[in-house]
């Protein structure tokens, strides 16, 4: 079970916090962050399996937990943002292969934008939105 969360936890971050990879792999530490986060719910696990709960579920529990500090997740919002507001660019840095270097530069440019206008799940993001696109045309000027 934990080398199944171990890498279902390695697919969520692949898919939506690129950025946390980078940073793991600056300081060669991917091994013990997702051990770290697997162990953080043994009990969970534990727990689950004594109310024998399926695994299936047990695993969707454990992701849920192991992935809340993640979410939501700025890469894919300023992605979605930038593939509605810029289609050309967001095509050509697609089509170059750098569009997931480039936005990862973006939630670096934005990280101030978000601290001062919020950013959390299910939250309500008018201002923080347009402040962002307006991050991201000066970013490609």
């Amino acid at each position: 079970m934990q080398q199944i969360l171990r890498e279902k936890l390695w697919d969520y971050i692949v898919s939506h916090n690129p950025e946390l990879i980078l940073g793991l792999q600056d300081e060669f530490s991917v091994k013990s962050y997702l051990t770290e986060k697997v162990s953080a719910v043994s009990q969970l696990i534990e727990a689950m399996k004594a109310e024998r709960k399926p695994p299936y579920i047990i695993e969707e529990a454990c992701l849920q937990a192991m992935t809340a500090e993640l979410r939501p997740s700025r890469f894919l919002y300023i992605r979605e943002i930038f593939e509605e507001e810029f289609p050309v660019q967001f095509e050509a840095l697609q089509e170059s292969g750098t569009l997931t270097y480039e936005i990862i530069n973006l939630i670096r440019e934005c990280q101030p934008l978000f601290g001062e206008l919020g950013f959390r799940e299910n939250g309500e993001y008018g201002f923080l939105r347009y402040a962002v696109i307006a991050q991201i045309d000066e970013y490609l000027k």
